[in-house]
């Protein structure tokens, strides 16, 4: 987005370079990348850079006002309502779509997540982008991918902090089904490499007592990773019930991944946030619906179920039962965030990630992260599988 580094990156970008880069990506974490990592980082303009941050900083604080929580709350399925919340979760993502607004780039909520996003693979993202970039005239700076005054050193700290708390990170595990077949693998290799914690799947762990162990070692603090609708979805059987008192640490605390979701953005009312309404809520079908809307599952992942262009048959065929698991939402227009190499327009996302050690008292905007797109869906394979300079990235600025 910021014209001075998009023109020289674009002016000396070649195939090679991008080979070279997924390459670096592979061989810092010994494994390859199911998802596809774009041809750029996002270089992120100062002005628009303050927008996104003021955006970012005050929809948390709306979400973390008393009210508001109690309301969210109804949020938490009974049969996964896990005691020993705390007061706000400790990892938090901010998604919004980059569009354009009197003739400006500007931030629009989409989404919102109480639950771990890519934290360690942004960190070598940045890093092998900051290696090539060395190599370019004009970009041969220093870059950063953080917020609040971070640097990489001060926020490794953090995130270790917010991770691993003051436990042995062999008392800790990153806790996903099926590691290794998981499509955001490199994350978790990343983080054992950065804070050298294991994923470690639920069905591996026995439980004794209250207590959780895997390999003979007990597990004190889980780096939570497990998303409930694959859960669900799978019909897993774990050796322990969610509702049980457990002598174990969340991170983040299962019941923010109901809470802090799509669900909360009917309970926002910001000037980047377009107007969402629970289906539950909705006494008729609006006007130029297809139009004007979209339509949105409360609680799946990546895009999914996400209805684009819903009729008003897809809304009233929503069973009364589950009206309340859904909302529709004021659509946006992407914007062409920035021209590609190869003359075209690319659509952005950027996600702004928030952690909260155990020591802070409320959640810190610190790293970002980046989708690219130029088909009709953000960061949905199928809309994306013919098109080049998409998929995931991360936005840079120059480091002060």
């Amino acid at each position: 987005m910021d014209g001075r580094f998009r023109r020289r990156f674009n002016q000396q970008f070649t195939p090679e370079l991008y080979e070279r880069y997924q390459r670096d990506l592979s061989n810092r974490l010994g494994c390859e990348f199911e998802f596809r990592l774009a041809e750029t980082p996002l270089f992120l303009p100062d002005d628009f850079k303050a927008k996104i941050v003021v955006a970012a900083e005050e929809i948390v604080a709306q979400l973390s006002d008393a009210k508001r929580l109690q309301q969210m709350k109804r949020a938490i399925p009974p049969r996964w309502d896990t005691p020993g919340i705390d007061a706000l979760p400790s990892l938090t993502q901010v998604d919004f779509a980059v569009v354009r607004e009197k003739g400006a780039l500007v931030p629009k909520l989409i989404e919102l997540q109480g639950f771990p996003s890519l934290t360690a693979l942004q960190v070598v993202k940045r890093d092998g982008w900051n290696d090539l970039l060395q190599d370019l005239e004009g970009l041969d700076q220093p870059w950063s991918c953080w917020f609040s005054g971070y640097n990489r050193e001060t926020f490794l700290d953090l995130a270790r902090r917010t991770i691993v708390g003051d436990h042995d990170p062999a008392e800790v595990i990153l806790m996903d089904i099926d590691p290794p077949r998981q499509k955001t693998y490199p994350d978790f290799a990343a983080t054992k490499l950065l804070f050298d914690v294991d994923a470690v799947d639920p069905t591996a762990l026995t439980k004794r007592g209250r207590k959780l162990y895997h390999g003979g070692r007990q597990v004190k603090r889980i780096y939570n990773r497990v998303v409930f609708d694959e859960l669900i979805r799978k019909n897993i059987a774990l050796p322990f019930d969610y509702r049980e008192e457990l002598d174990v640490e969340w991170v983040p605390h299962p019941n923010w991944y109901w809470m802090w979701s799509k669900y909360s953005l009917p309970f926002l009312d910001h000037p980047a946030v377009p107007r969402a309404t629970f289906v539950s809520e909705v006494e008729k079908v609006p006007e130029r619906f297809s139009e004007r809307y979209v339509l949105k599952p409360l609680f799946s992942f990546a895009g999914g179920g996400v209805n684009v262009e819903p009729t008003a048959d897809d809304l009233t065929r929503i069973p009364r039962e589950e009206r309340g698991s859904w909302c529709i939402q004021k659509k946006i227009e992407y914007a062409a965030a920035f021209e590609a190499a190869d003359g075209g327009g690319v659509k952005a996302e950027i996600r702004m990630m928030f952690l909260r050690p155990d020591d802070e008292r409320t959640p810190i905007l610190a790293q970002n992260l980046v989708r690219l797109s130029r088909g009709k869906m953000m960061g949905v394979d199928f809309f994306n599988k013919e098109f080049t300079w998409v998929g995931s990235s991360v936005a840079l600025s120059p480091s002060s």
